[in-house]
Parts: structure tokens; C-alpha cells; sequence
């Protein structure tokens, strides 16, 4: 007989309370290998694959993609051991033995590894879809049926939630709809189960709780799809809709209708150009960074030209000699660890509730990089220690994997400095948000031919304006301004790093 276990939305670390569902990687009767990822997700730091600490046939999916779930929510279910003839599982959803083997039964032998980016050696196996002895009896004429899959009730065992299969079909003009659980009432609104408690309504977040009354939705009037009944963002703004389309924004009692002007902040009109970009995932996650960095950090800006020409050269000078490449990010972030090993009152954090500054002996450098989905600032492990080609090569290697998505968590976290070269935009100045909770950013223009007097004389040099934005309470002007001249000196005469070396 084949058991049955759950697998749940593993504990991300960092911090990390939930996750989207970007893509499923496996459908309802596919067979997993053990650690083979089986979904992508999205969390407020990185995008990134889950793998399944089991092996078996894929019995139950639970979420629709776009879905947010909670750490530990039922992401599916699995049938480890002897399948039932025909290929299938001898128990599983859709059968009492099923519902009522779910996450039953001692532990089958897996991996072990809940984490995301922790698995075996092992490749992972190719997956088939195994089919039924029998065909299904053929649907009548008309659009595609939505395909079915498992949710969990509030007693945790699964039900039958029908959604359209959106894998690998995400558009942008195909908008998705959440997982809808419950009986459907008016205009499509989820009803509420009879029998409720009347306290608190289950939400995953207050934001969802303020959505909902600025709206005068009624929460109690609905069933969330997330587990137990969880009401998701999701299922206010899919009410939300469906109240528009009817003229209402939530039922009265006995259920009349109570009948209100669509919500001009919340669906806007379809003959009104608006677009509506949710604050989520990565985005979300840098908007409450700078906010909290905005309101909590009373920053100052100071700024210098600098003459990059020698600087310039002598980076020809290294890459002409064979061997890998010098990037220019590489030499500043070198000259800045010099700095801040003689300025060590900026690779620093306050402690706001012990009221401490907190200095850092080791440099983690974070660096901006912009990708297709966001502002994100990896993070350089110990750049103190690296020299110029270690620190291409690390930079390099990062970058790429902040355009492929598949940054993790500890690879975005852990900095004490940031260095942002905005220069790549084509712009000379900028006056940036510091890194929270970091104390200071260094700010690179780009490097181009400016009249510039060098040696009592006219010429044209290869100018750079260098910025520090800093934290005002970790350290004064004087300090300040004595790490920028530094870093500008080192520009201007590279030689002056060989004191450091």
C-alpha cells in the first residue's frame, strides 16, 4: 500500500514568512525523485526552487500560480511505495483511504532537507506522467474544463478546488484568478461557511484587513482559499471585482444586496488608462526598505570629482598583462575596503532599542544591481579579504545570478556596506537611500572626458564624482568627508594603495 505525505512550504530562513507561487514544476500523477524541485517560488528576496524531500507520484498541488502561501502551508502531497494497478497510487485524494492516509503513518525515507538550496548530489530523475488503465469519459462540447486539484478544508483534510492549469501560459494580459474555495454566493462572492466562529477573521496580513474596509467589504461574508480558510489579498480583490461588476462592494443582511459606486482607488475603470503594479515579491520587499531607511535614518550626503584617469590606466596596465579581466567595480570596491579599514566607524548598524552603534570588523560589501525584476544588492562575503580579480569574479558571478532570479536569501542579506555604482545609467550624480540598516553607500558617476587642471595645466581627464551618503549618528562630517578624500585620493593616485596591500 502506498503512503501518503505531505510536503509543506519550507521555513526560508531569513526571516521569510511566505512565499508566491510563481511555477509548478510537476502536475497532479507526475513521479518525483527525491530532492527534485517540484515548484519556483518568489519570496521577498529571491526567486527560488523548491525541492521535494520525497519520492513518489504527486497525488495533490495546493495553490494556484500567484498564490501566496505561508511558511509551513501544504504545498502537495506525495504517494511513497506500492502503486494501485493502473499505475496510480493506491490510496490518495479522491479516495477515503486517501483523505484519511494524508501526512498519516511513519515517516517514509526522504532526503530530510526542508530548505531551499540544500539536496543531495543526486541528480534528479526524469519525470513521467503516469495515466489511468481507464480513458476519462469525454467531456461535453465547449471550452476547457478547469483541471482539479486538492486544498486543504479547516479540518486539514483535502478538497476538490477547480482552477484553471496556467503553467507555463502566464500572460500579461491574462490576468489569474485566485483558487476560489466555498460556496460561491452572489456575484461570485465566496460565502461564508455556516456555522463560522464569530471571532477574529483569519487573514494573512493587515494589509488585507485594511483593503477590505477601505472597500467595506464585509470579511466575514468570505472564505479565504489559503489554508484553514486563510483570506488571502487574492480573494479581496477577486470580491472586489466581482462586487464592481455588480454595482456593489458586499452584501447587507439576510442577503440583500447593498448596492455602492465601484471603488475608484481600487478598480479603476476599463475605459481609464491605469495600470496597477502590486507592491510584492522583491519589489515589496526594497519599497518597506527604503520607507523604513527613509523615516528611520537621518542620512547627509557629501560629494567630490575626482581625476580617474591613472585609475584608468592603470586597470589597462592589469588586464594587458594577461590572466582574467579587472573590472572597474572591482578596483573601487577594493579602494573602498582600504577606506573603511581606516574609517571603521561607517561599516556599521544601530541598534536603535539598545541604543548602541555597532561596528563590524569583516567588510560584506553589497553592491546594486538592477534586474528585470527590481533593485536587488547582493552581498560580497568578507571583500576585506579578496583581492581585484577575486572580486571581479565574485561580482560577475553574482550579477548573473541576480538576472537569472536565482539569488538565494543569504546571498541578499548580511551587508555592512553598500556600493552602488549608478555611473552604468549614464548619470554623474545621485544622492541615494542608504542600505537599512547599513550606515553608508558609496556613490560612483560615470567615468568620462572632462576639462580638468592637471599640473597648472588644461586638459582633458577622465573625471568621476564620487558620493557618500551616511548615517549622521554613527559619525560627523570630519569622519565623513575624510573617507571620501581618501577613496578620491586612491582614484586619482592608484600607488596609494600599496600602502594597504
Amino acid at each position: 500500500m502506498a503512503q501518503v505525505l505531505e510536503f509543506k512550504l519550507p521555513d526560508l530562513g531569513e526571516g521569510l514568512t511566505e512565499a508566491e507561487i510563481v511555477r509548478w514544476l510537476v502536475e497532479v500523477g507526475d513521479v518525483v525523485a527525491v530532492d527534485q524541485p517540484v515548484v519556483e517560488v518568489e519570496t521577498a528576496k529571491a526567486m527560488v526552487e523548491v525541492p521535494c524531500p520525497y519520492g513518489g507520484v504527486v497525488t495533490a498541488r495546493f495553490g494556484a500560480e500567484g498564490t501566496e502561501l505561508p511558511v509551513g502551508a501544504p504545498l502537495l502531497t506525495v504517494a511513497v511505495g506500492e502503486t494501485a494497478e493502473g499505475g496510480r497510487p493506491a490510496t490518495g485524494p479522491g479516495t477515503a483511504d486517501g483523505e484519511a492516509a494524508r501526512g498519516q503513518g511513519p515517516a517514509a525515507e526522504g532526503s530530510g532537507n526542508v530548505l531551499v538550496g540544500y539536496g543531495t548530489s543526486e541528480a534528479p530523475a526524469r519525470r513521467r506522467r503516469i495515466r489511468p488503465a481507464q480513458p476519462a469519459p469525454a467531456a461535453p462540447a465547449g471550452p476547457p474544463a478547469p483541471a482539479a486539484f486538492a486544498a486543504p478544508s479547516a479540518n486539514g483534510r483535502p478538497r476538490t478546488v477547480e482552477t484553471r492549469d496556467t503553467r507555463d501560459t502566464r500572460a500579461a494580459d491574462a490576468p489569474q484568478q485566485p483558487e476560489r474555495t466555498g460556496t460561491p454566493g452572489a456575484g461570485g462572492t465566496p460565502s461564508r461557511t455556516a456555522g463560522a466562529a464569530d471571532g477574529p477573521v483569519p487573514v494573512i496580513s493587515p494589509l488585507v484587513r485594511r483593503l477590505a474596509r477601505q472597500n467595506g467589504l464585509d470579511l466575514r461574508e468570505m472564505t479565504g482559499s489559503g489554508p484553514d480558510g486563510l483570506i488571502l489579498r487574492a480573494d479581496v480583490e477577486y470580491a472586489l471585482r466581482a462586487a464592481a461588476a455588480q454595482g456593489r462592494t458586499g452584501t447587507g443582511t439576510a442577503g440583500e444586496p447593498r448596492t455602492q459606486a465601484a471603488p475608484a482607488t481600487d478598480l479603476a475603470p476599463a475605459d481609464r488608462a491605469v495600470t496597477r503594479i502590486p507592491l510584492k515579491g522583491i519589489r515589496g520587499a526594497v519599497a518597506d526598505k527604503l520607507s523604513r531607511s527613509r523615516s528611520e535614518i537621518p542620512d547627509a550626503t557629501c560629494w567630490v570629482d575626482a581625476d580617474a584617469t591613472e585609475l584608468m590606466r592603470a586597470r589597462a596596465a592589469m588586464n594587458a598583462a594577461g590572466g582574467p579581466k579587472i573590472s572597474v567595480l572591482a578596483l573601487l570596491a577594493r579602494i573602498c575596503t582600504a577606506a573603511l579599514a581606516r574609517f571603521p566607524e561607517l561599516n556599521a548598524s544601530v541598534d536603535t532599542q539598545a541604543r548602541e552603534i555597532v561596528q563590524y570588523a569583516d567588510v560584506h560589501l553589497g553592491f546594486a544591481a538592477q534586474t528585470d525584476r527590481g533593485l536587488v544588492v547582493p552581498v560580497v562575503r568578507d571583500a576585506h579579504a579578496r583581492d581585484a580579480e577575486s572580486l571581479t569574479a565574485e561580482f560577475a558571478r553574482l550579477t548573473e545570478s541576480a538576472r537569472a532570479g536565482t539569488l538565494t536569501p543569504a546571498e541578499l542579506t548580511g551587508g555592512t556596506f553598500t556600493l552602488n555604482n549608478y555611473g552604468v545609467f549614464g548619470v554623474d550624480g545621485s544622492t541615494p537611500i542608504v542600505n537599512h540598516p547599513e550606515a553608508a553607500m558609496l556613490g560612483v558617476g560615470r567615468i568620462v572626458p572632462k576639462p580638468w587642471v592637471h599640473e597648472g595645466e588644461l586638459a582633458v581627464r577622465q573625471v568621476v564624482q564620487l558620493s557618500l551618503t551616511f548615517d549622521h549618528r554613527v559619525c560627523d562630517g570630519g569622519t565623513a568627508g575624510g573617507f571620501l578624500r581618501y577613496v578620491a585620493d586612491c582614484v586619482e593616485q592608484p600607488a596609494v594603495l600599496l600602502r594597504t596591500l
